[in-house]
C-alpha cells in the first residue's frame, strides 16, 4: 500500500519547467503590416495612400457577386481602383484565419473576409494577396478575391 501511495505522489508531481523558445520569425509581421495598412487606406478611402502600398500596375480582381450587384469577373489596375475610391464611404473589412507564405522576396496572404458598409454586412469571401519585396519594402502586386452577398453572417 505504501508503494501505491508513493507511486501516486510521484505521478502527481509537477513536471520540471522547460525552456521557452521564441516563436520563429519568418518575416510574416512585415507582410501583415502591409495588409493592415492597406485596409486602413481602404477604410479612409485614401487612394493616394493606397498607391504607396501597392504596385500601381498590379491588379484588383474580383470573382463572384459584388455588393454593387455585379456578378461575374471584374479586374482593374490598382491605379484605376485608387482613382475610384471615395473618402468616408463607411467601408470596413475584417479578415480572419490569415495564412502567410513567403519565399525570399515573394509572399502571399490568404484569408477569409467580411465587408461591412456603414456597420451592415455587405459581402464576404476570401482574399488572396500576392506581394513582392523590392529594396527591402513589401508591396502588394495583386489582390484577387471571391465575393458573395449571401451566407456572410450577421
Amino acid at each position: 500500500m505504501i508503494t501505491l501511495l508513493s507511486s501516486l505522489a510521484l505521478a502527481a508531481a509537477p513536471l520540471p519547467q522547460g525552456e521557452r523558445l521564441p516563436p520563429p520569425d519568418f518575416g510574416d509581421k512585415e507582410v501583415i503590416a502591409v495588409v493592415d495598412a492597406l485596409f486602413a487606406t481602404l477604410e479612409k478611402g485614401d487612394g493616394p495612400a493606397l498607391l504607396q502600398l501597392v504596385y500601381p500596375q498590379g491588379r484588383v480582381t474580383a470573382r463572384g457577386t459584388l455588393r454593387s450587384g455585379f456578378t461575374g469577373l471584374r479586374s482593374q489596375s490598382f491605379a484605376e481602383y485608387a482613382a475610384a475610391m471615395k473618402l468616408g464611404s463607411g467601408f470596413h473589412e475584417q479578415i480572419s484565419d490569415m495564412i502567410v507564405e513567403r519565399d525570399g522576396d515573394v509572399a502571399m496572404v490568404w484569408a477569409p473576409f467580411t465587408v461591412s458598409i456603414g456597420g451592415k454586412v455587405a459581402s464576404c469571401g476570401t482574399d488572396h494577396f500576392d506581394f513582392v519585396r523590392e529594396d527591402g519594402v513589401w508591396k502588394v502586386m495583386n489582390l484577387t478575391f471571391s465575393s458573395r452577398t449571401e451566407g456572410c453572417g450577421a
